[in-house]
């Protein structure tokens, strides 16, 4: 059986690896099988991609090369976690994947949205998750919690302007694919929160079986 690959989406301090854990463990409590990643990472080149891109010293990277290093970091992830997992049948939980690309160096930083989708899927060939979490938040709510956690890197350093134009890359990614892509509202309390993500990956995977 073919697995299911499932991604959480959305703005710094949203809370994706706190909620994506919660329905890994969720999940496995039901018997599933669970793997869960990140991008960039997921591998060891993958990782030291990362490194690279959220690197304090390198503010001066181009916009361009910040792209296509996620898309590298991205081809490795897929070929190395992604696509064995799915083959096994397992469930894959990814923090971030290819709608970040769009709202970050699309909406926010400007890049076209056809170049980008161009080079999406040369790196993905065309896989996208069965269904994507977006946990919406409010940028300054979200931003402080990173603060209180000291949480810092070279994407957190751009300015609220920045930061409102990811959202809203994310908003319009939703509003443009509501089959896949489900908003979920991050201003309520964390045990909210991961009720409303459960039941609408419970509502998924039954109409799947069904």
């Amino acid at each position: 059986m073919k697995g299911i690959f499932i991604s959480f989406e959305g703005i710094e301090g949203a809370g994706k690896s706190t909620q994506a854990a919660l329905l890994a463990e969720y999940l496995k409590e039901k018997g599933r099988r669970v793997i869960q990643t990140m991008e960039p990472g997921g591998t060891k080149i993958s990782l030291k991609i990362r490194e690279l891109l959220l690197s304090l010293d390198s503010r001066e990277m181009d916009h361009v090369t910040e792209l296509l290093l996620y898309n590298a970091a991205r081809v490795q992830h897929i070929k190395e976690v992604i696509e064995p997992a799915i083959e096994r049948g397992d469930v894959v939980i990814t923090d971030r994947f290819s709608d970040s690309t769009f709202a970050y160096q699309g909406y926010a930083r400007g890049i076209d949205l056809e170049l980008i989708d161009s080079l999406d899927m040369i790196a993905t060939k065309g896989l996208r998750p069965d269904i994507t979490i977006l946990l919406d938040i409010d940028v300054k709510t979200g931003l402080a919690r990173n603060r209180e956690i000291n949480k810092s890197d070279r994407l957190e350093l751009e300015d609220i302007s920045f930061h409102e134009k990811v959202r809203e890359g994310f908003i319009r990614i939703a509003a443009g694919e509501p089959g896949r892509v489900k908003v979920v509202d991050c201003s309520e309390g964390l045990e909210v929160v991961r009720q409303n993500v459960v039941k609408i990956i419970s509502e998924f995977l039954e109409e799947r079986n069904g």
